[in-house]
């Protein structure tokens, strides 16, 4: 694997034009993934979908998302090196590619995430220009761009719950950009996923959490910060 080419040692550390879907969008995907995992993994399952499945080795995305798996910025020098990074890390990693999957986006990475005994799935896109756009997370629908301070609140599916989250949000002075609600069926688990202008204090997350119907509470803030 050392003696390959990539983008890396063609464009140096710094990841724009056009390989930035290949770059800067899979370095992004992974450092959203692991904010909802809570931490580096000590593992990971990495699937390439489509014209990443083709593409991942020339044109470095499996160093990118090493990379952003071991949270390394998209202008990391090191990112170069996370073969060697991962190693001495202990991050034990498997890449998967398959290049025929209509259903998915043409640039989509499945990440399947552990970490002692927390374990996540997420679906990325990368969209083009270091856009991203994470898809699902455990089977819910998510669609959030980690480009805003984003709320992933799992939670019964009880009646007035988006409601009230919103009333909490609205006391923190920040406006809510987006939200979507996933649920598995009708009174099951939900997932509701929250894009912030601002952020909010961490009072205000740990009163979401103690709420009973609330099972799980993941705060993300910009990724790039």
């Amino acid at each position: 694997m050392g003696a390959k080419s990539s983008v890396f040692d063609m464009i140096g550390p710094v990841m724009i034009g056009p390989s930035s879907s290949h770059t800067a969008g899979v370095v992004r995907i992974a450092r959203a993934a692991i904010r909802v995992l809570g931490g580096i993994p000590d593992e990971a399952t990495i699937t390439f979908y489509n014209s990443f499945a083709r593409t991942y080795e020339g044109h470095g995305s499996d160093k990118a998302i090493l990379g952003g798996l071991l949270d390394l910025k998209t202008d990391d020098a090191g990112i170069k090196k996370a073969f060697e990074l991962a190693q001495e890390k202990g991050l034990k990693y498997t890449f998967k590619s398959i290049g025929n999957a209509s259903i998915y986006h043409p640039n989509t990475i499945r990440l399947n995430l552990k970490k002692a005994d927390e374990k996540v799935e997420v679906i990325g896109e990368s969209l083009g220009g270091g856009l991203i756009n994470i898809a699902e997370i455990d089977g819910f629908n998510a669609n959030f761009s980690a480009q805003m301070h984003t709320l992933i609140i799992k939670a019964d599916d009880v009646s007035g719950a988006i409601a009230f989250i919103s009333s909490v949000i609205a006391q923190e002075k920040t406006n809510i950009a987006t939200m979507s609600v996933s649920r598995k069926g009708k009174n099951d688990l939900a997932c509701h996923v929250i894009e912030m202008d601002s952020g909010i204090r961490s009072i205000t997350i740990e009163y979401l959490k103690s709420l009973p119907w609330v099972k799980q509470l993941k705060y993300i803030p910009d990724i790039d910060l």
